[in-house]
């Protein structure tokens, strides 16, 4: 089951983190993935290189998803030396964290920018192509913040929320050809934005997740693969939350 052998996946911000892992999860189920970066190109090609090393086909693009020209282009792109497009998961984003009072203006620009301007961007340049072929999956990565709200992440629970929006209006633009478009919500997940953490912090915020833990990246990844399969093929404008009963 779940298997996407001869499939191309866009994984976009997939160098590190959740992204990494679902680029590889993606893989290893047979697609051919592309990791998209916009800085970390040697974290990106090491998750391809990794890829290629376990019999997976992958490659790397360089790209800046704010910019809905060079989204659009890179996307196109893949599709034409490719030969087709059957997935995209848009992954990327920033968190600027912060009492609204205290967020600049062009901080709010650049969360927007990647957060919802860049999954708005990679949507469309993915959907040209799915329309063609009628078939495809599209999955954003949201998170619980976008749902639940939290203390000092205003910009980003917005921009969060904004993604669940864009989901179900998706879903029913594109229904009638073929493409299922739906959001992941992950809660605390042990990612390189939890690492730093303090003890003291970690503890407190695992009171409110009923499993007592710290998510995985690759927990995060199967739920994606799943949304991603044929075997999901009915499901279409929903919210995944992966988060341990941290919000239900």
């Amino acid at each position: 089951m779940f298997s996407l052998s001869g499939k191309v996946a866009i994984v976009t911000g997939g160098s590190r983190g959740i992204g990494r892992a679902v680029a590889e999860a993606l893989a290893a189920q047979g697609a051919r993935v592309v990791v998209t970066y916009v800085k970390g190109e040697s974290e990106a090609q090491k998750v391809a290189d990794g890829i290629v090393e376990r019999g997976g086909g992958a490659e790397i693009l360089g790209f800046d998803v704010a910019d809905m020209k060079a989204s659009e282009a890179a996307i196109a792109d893949v599709a034409k030396r490719l030969g087709r497009l059957d997935i995209l998961v848009a992954n990327a984003g920033i968190a600027i964290d912060g009492l609204l009072l205290r967020v600049k203006e062009e901080e709010i620009d650049r969360v927007f920018a990647v957060n919802v301007k860049g999954s708005l961007a990679c949507a469309r340049a993915a959907t040209k192509v799915m329309m063609r072929a009628r078939t495809g999956r599209i999955v954003f990565l949201s998170s619980v913040v976008g749902e639940m709200g939290n203390a000092g992440q205003a910009v980003y629970s917005a921009s969060k929320a904004a993604l669940l929006g864009l989901t179900k209006t998706l879903a029913r633009e594109y229904a009638s050809r073929g493409i299922t478009v739906n959001a992941v919500t992950p809660g605390f997940i042990d990612t390189d934005m939890t690492t730093n953490l303090t003890a003291e912090l970690k503890a407190k915020m695992l009171e409110a997740v009923p499993l007592g833990r710290t998510g995985r990246a690759d927990e995060i990844a199967a739920s994606i693969a799943f949304l991603c399969s044929d075997e999901a093929g009915y499901i279409t404008g929903q919210t995944l939350r992966v988060n341990g009963g941290m919000y239900v």
